[in-house]
């Protein structure tokens, strides 16, 4: 999408935004409040974005930070966040008595699949992702007391001949490419599971090739989201000036001085009405921009 000022011309990514199984993780949950007027959790934030954790509150639906406190809450149901959580986390939730409705995002669970079934097929897992992330830790349950996460930049360790690879979903590509050429010098068999999310691939392409052409990058998302951070760096790493920001009370018109293009781009958990807002903002300013 493409908007035109006097002075300034703003390029929205097509891609910008909620990715299919944030969309369907938050239309889950809106539809469950609408069913269930109280009562309604989700077990952590069901996605990394700040402003939406806050309009879901105003529905009737609250994250739980741990799961002690449970004990603590009356709950009619209990939703599991987009990134998954694990398997003996799963089963410990299901034996109690509220309604467990699980959002986790379909590609996520792909990755605790193929986890679990290379574990059960003799491989050590090797996962490639963040370790502290919370995907990683649900698809760390289902790989075995073997499994060894590595990010890009991990010096691979001494690791058996046989070895299976299953990779975080927001990953780019790239660092699997890597990952790849590193580890065929230390092992005699490898398995890949290529689980990047097509749509995180189609996005880091989308927003670098925006990158390239205009003058000022604008990133929207969470900064607790790992993909949106991940479009921070790329822009970054780029010849183009570059702001993260979660809403648009953080844009500055300083930012905008002798810019004739403006890209924005957004991460998997932005919603579309912040988009907008960012948007609107930009072009309010325009006409002092320069």
């Amino acid at each position: 999408m493409t908007r035109k000022t006097a002075q300034v011309e703003i390029i929205t990514a097509k891609r910008a935004g909620f990715c299919f199984g944030v969309k369907r993780a938050i239309d889950i949950a809106f539809d469950i409040a609408k069913e269930i007027p109280e009562g309604v959790y989700t077990l952590g934030p069901i996605i990394h974005n700040p402003q939406v954790i806050e309009k879901l509150k105003t529905e009737g639906i609250f994250p739980l930070e741990d799961i002690s406190d449970i004990r603590n809450k009356e709950i009619k149901a209990l939703i599991i966040r987009t990134h998954g959580i694990s398997c003996h986390l799963y089963d410990t939730i299901t034996s109690q008595r509220f309604r467990l409705i699980d959002a986790t995002c379909p590609f996520v669970k792909n990755a605790q699949r193929y986890a679990q079934l290379l574990k059960e097929n003799g491989y050590q897992v090797v996962i490639l992702g963040d370790s502290s992330h919370p995907e990683v830790k649900g698809i760390m349950s289902y790989a075995g007391e073997d499994v060894v996460v590595v990010d890009e930049n991990t010096r691979i360790p001494r690791l058996k001949t046989k070895v299976g690879i299953v990779v975080q979903t927001t990953q780019p590509v790239e660092a699997l490419k890597k990952l790849l050429s590193n580890i065929i010098e230390h092992v005699k068999e490898v398995k890949v599971y290529n689980t990047i999310c097509n749509s995180t691939a189609l996005r880091l392409k989308e927003t670098a090739d925006m990158a390239r052409k205009v003058d000022v990058m604008i990133v929207v998302g969470g900064r607790n989201s790992a993909n949106t951070t991940q479009l921070a760096h790329l822009c970054t790493s780029l010849p183009v000036r570059t702001y993260h920001i979660e809403t648009e009370g953080e844009l500055r018109k300083a930012w905008f001085v002798n810019a004739r293009k403006v890209g924005i781009t957004a991460g998997a958990s932005t919603p579309d009405w912040i988009i907008r807002k960012v948007e609107k903002r930009i072009i309010d300013i325009g006409g002092e921009i320069l």
